[in-house]
Formats: C-alpha cells, structure tokens, sequence
C-alpha cells in the first residue's frame, strides 16, 4: 500500500494541516498587541486547537497499537511502525512547546520578542524526513486516492470491530454454557425435590393410617384396659431408660 492511500499518511496529513493551522495562528498571536481583546481570542482559539489536535495524535497512536499487534496483517513492519512513532511524538512535542508557550505568553505579559522568537524556533523544528514525506504527500494525494484510502481506513475499523465482535461471541457462548449448566442443575433439584415430596405423602398417609388405628383400639377398649396399657408403656419406657442409660 502507498503512502498517499495508506489510511494513516491520510489522517496524518489532516493533523499536520491543522498543525500548519495553529502555526500561523501562533504567528499572528506572537504579532498582536500584549492584553488586546484580539490576543486573548487567539489565545483561546490557540489553546482550543491544541486540545483537540493533542486527541487526534492520541487516537493515531492507538490505530498504531492495534496495528502492532499484527504487522504483517496491516502489510507494515517494525521499522515502519517505529518511524510512525516517531512522527506522533514529534507532533506531540511541537503541540506541546506551542501550548506551553501561549499558557506562559497568557500568564506573563512581559515574556520578550527574542523569548517568543526563540519558542518559535523550536516550535518549527521538525525533522527533514518529515517535511519531504508531507511535500510528497501533498503532490501525489488526488480524489481517486483519497477515496481509496477512506476504504482503507474503513476497512481498518472493520477489522477491529470484526476483533471485538469475536470476543463478544466467545463471551456469549460462556454465558450460554453457564446457562446450560444451572439449567440441569435445576432439573436435578427439582426431581429430588418431587421424590422428597412423593416421600412425605407417603409417610404422612401411613401415619395418618396409624394414627387411625390407635384411636380405634382406644375407643374399643374400656377404661380399665386403658390403665393397663397406659402402665404397660410406662414400665416399657422405665426398661428403656434403664437399658439405654443405665448399662
């Protein structure tokens, strides 16, 4: 893939368009009157611009993170992904040093013109490689390779999406299995809950047969055979005792 279609070198070139931006604001804000109501709209369209090109590098820096995990995926080396590094950290820098400069500029109105001419310096000061590739990229970028590389870099968000798509998939079916195995569970301790239950019937019919049973034999016996059972089971319960606590 080319520079001028690569998706990176695209939005590459959009954030040094913006840096060029913020540069000649800079200048004008470095010529305008100290404390006038120009400079201190400068000062925060200057400090605006800078937030917001600080998040655009921060955003490119994480396309090359995801591309680091699979280089070759991306038709990228390491020695590539280095010099793309490189380029995020020297944009970072110079976004930096210019916001550095206006918050001082801001603070103290009594900064000189060799101070400011001298941020200036450092401010410009970008590597050559980096001035001819955007040299380069100016004249070979047309509207068929712009639209190739908007295809590009829909298909780099794709891939990703398609990444988080699977591993939201292997997450479901965790889930669903999790699932699968709380529903047999149920199923066991439903069953052991209907036997228990088939069990309690049973008993509670047998008891109730038993209990029946007594109550006919107590209405059938008189009183004196009454007493003598009720002293049969007092003497069954004194031989109990005695064999179960005494021996």
């Amino acid at each position: 893939m080319s520079s001028a279609q690569d998706p990176f070198y695209i939005v590459k070139e959009e954030i040094q368009e913006s840096i060029d931006k913020l540069l000649s604001t800079f200048h004008q804000w470095e010529q305008t009157p100290r404390e006038s109501s120009e400079q201190v709209q400068l000062t925060k369209e200057l400090l605006a611009s800078c937030e917001s090109i600080e998040w655009q590098v921060d955003e490119l820096d994480k396309t090359i993170d995801v591309a680091a995990r699979d280089p070759s995926w991306y038709g990228i080396n390491d020695i590539e992904l280095d010099k793309r590094r490189r380029w995020t950290s020297n944009a970072r820098a110079q976004v930096g040093s210019m916001k550095k400069a206006v918050v001082a500029g801001k603070q103290s109105n009594g900064t000189s013109t060799s101070n400011l001419s001298g941020m200036r310096r450092e401010l410009l000061r970008l590597p050559d490689s980096d001035q001819k590739e955007r040299t380069n990229g100016y004249t070979a970028r047309n509207n068929d390779d712009f639209i190739s590389s908007e295809s590009d870099r829909q298909l780099l968000l794709m891939r990703q999406q398609d990444e988080e798509l699977d591993e939201l998939s292997s997450s479901i079916v965790r889930i669903g299995d999790v699932g699968l195995t709380i529903h047999d569970e149920l199923l066991a301790h439903d069953k052991i809950l209907s036997e228990l239950d088939t069990e309690m019937d049973s008993t509670s019919n047998r008891l109730d047969f038993v209990q029946k049973k007594v109550a006919m034999v107590m209405k059938k016996a008189s009183v004196k055979g009454q007493m003598m059972m009720i002293c049969f089971l007092i003497v069954l319960f004194i031989v109990l005792f005695v064999l179960v606590f005494l021996t």
